[in-house]
């Protein structure tokens, strides 16, 4: 077995033991994550709380950057042989790390080696179908996990004579506020964060369209993109035609968005349900969270969103006691008590079913309507191979071609057609060289 002797260990050992003297060293866990501000102070809360509960083990957790920044930084660590023991990689990082041979541990594996309690059932299907094989095996830990909503400024929808509460689950009916916000003089009626994610990968799953072949590519790497068929196509069309009109306002690829939103000048707004946190910490104005909307044309619609956020990757090359301190962790982390506190005070899910459970008891959510919705969206209807998620190679790359495209539809420069089928053309070259180089 490896100890290693930290500053960090024998401060922690000195404390929890309560004298000036430390008789054995924690063993140090290195987690790098890609989280700042409110929700890097949550993350650090629960390091600390896991460290003051035992003294075997003393996680440091280090941010590396935004989600892409961290899965580079990993890939870069592991080269050079000083990968940490946990990796936070987004959602769509997925294919990446299952390519990566030799670089991770698989959880279950973990799970079994160490003879830590594990029961892979106890997770939410919807959220860990994305992170397990076809024989539903878990890969990595689901952790923060994420699906699209409706943010609604129930003051500007007042102010434009509309009522608060209309029904607002389907775009067309969007529209008809959008169309009584901007005859009201409203500067931003709509605006959005992460383009691709809400408008395309979670568009197509809700409308049970495939946004690739072969499932979505957990049928096979051998998978082509598809997102350019009639339901998206219509779809950016009319956004295109409200970007034209002044009805849907552009801010950026992330979540520049956001702000407009939380400032108050955005009537609408679709983002993650784990905006939920800034918002309400934010807003001085009264705001709704709703489902998101869908084309009431579309057969078999609304079907369910898909999963956003990251999970957690246990990177191999470490000693033995120190992968009984990952497993250790992971499961503080899963715990009903931990999950629940993550999900009211983020908007983030909570992984299993405990957490809900337990979330639901306690009144959280009759007391703060609207943050059990995107449970429900996702959970509503059992998943389809169209709306169980995404597993593609090169896919941050993808996204950035799709943001580009989309880009050029909301300035005028191409109709939507055009901008899909360009998207579809150019991605499906990165598809191609992700086969190939893991055949």
């Amino acid at each position: 077995m490896a100890y290693r002797k930290t500053l960090a260990g024998l401060v922690a050992a000195t404390i929890l033991a309560g004298s000036t003297t430390a008789s054995f060293a924690a063993t140090e866990i290195q987690w790098w994550h890609a989280f700042t501000g409110r929700l890097g102070e949550l993350l650090a809360e629960q390091v600390e709380k896991f460290n003051a509960s035992q003294d075997n083990y003393v996680v440091v957790a280090s941010h590396k950057g935004n989600y892409s920044e961290t899965l580079n930084a990993g890939i870069a660590a592991f080269r050079a042989g000083e990968q940490p023991h946990i990796l936070q990689v987004f959602e769509v990082g997925t294919a990446t790390m299952m390519s990566a041979k030799g670089a991770i541990v698989p959880v279950y594996e973990l799970m079994e080696n160490t003879g830590k309690p594990f029961d892979a059932d106890a997770y939410l299907a919807a959220v860990k179908g994305y992170y397990t094989t076809t024989d539903g095996e878990m890969l990595s830990l689901p952790y923060n996990s994420s699906t699209p909503v409706l943010y609604v400024n129930r003051d500007a929808l007042e102010a434009a004579g509309l009522d608060p509460d209309m029904d607002l689950s389907t775009w067309e009916q969007v529209g008809t506020a959008l169309d009584a916000l901007k005859e009201n003089g409203s500067s931003c009626p709509l605006t959005t964060a992460w383009q691709s994610w809400v408008h395309l990968e979670n568009l197509s799953a809700y409308h049970n369209v495939p946004f690739a072949t072969k499932e979505n590519g957990f049928a096979g790497t051998d998978t082509e993109l598809a997102f350019n068929g009639p339901v998206q196509v219509a779809h950016i069309s009319a956004m295109g035609e409200w970007a034209k009109d002044g009805k849907f306002i552009y801010a950026g690829r992330r979540n520049e968005g956001g702000a407009r939103f939380r400032s108050g000048e955005c009537a609408f707004f679709t983002e993650s349900s784990a905006g939920y946190a800034g918002v309400k910490a934010e807003a001085e104005f009264a705001f709704d969270i709703r489902a998101l909307p869908y084309w009431s044309g579309v057969e078999g619609a609304p079907q369910n969103t898909i999963i956003g956020g990251a999970s957690l990757w246990v990177m191999s090359g470490h000693e033995d006691e120190e992968y009984a301190g990952v497993a250790e962790f992971l499961n503080f982390l899963s715990s009903a008590d931990i999950q629940a506190n993550w999900h009211q005070n983020t908007g983030y899910l909570p992984i299993t079913a405990a957490a809900y459970e337990q979330t639901k008891a306690s009144g959280f959510y009759t007391e703060n309507p609207g943050t059990d919705i995107a449970i429900i969206q996702m959970t509503g209807k059992a998943p389809t191979g169209n709306s169980k998620g995404l597993r593609l190679g090169n896919f941050d790359q993808i996204r950035g071609i799709i943001d580009e495209e989309l880009e050029a539809v909301w300035a005028g420069d191409k109709d939507a057609k055009t901008a899909l089928d360009s998207a579809v053309e150019r991605g499906n070259q990165l598809l191609r060289r992700f086969e190939q180089a893991n055949r």
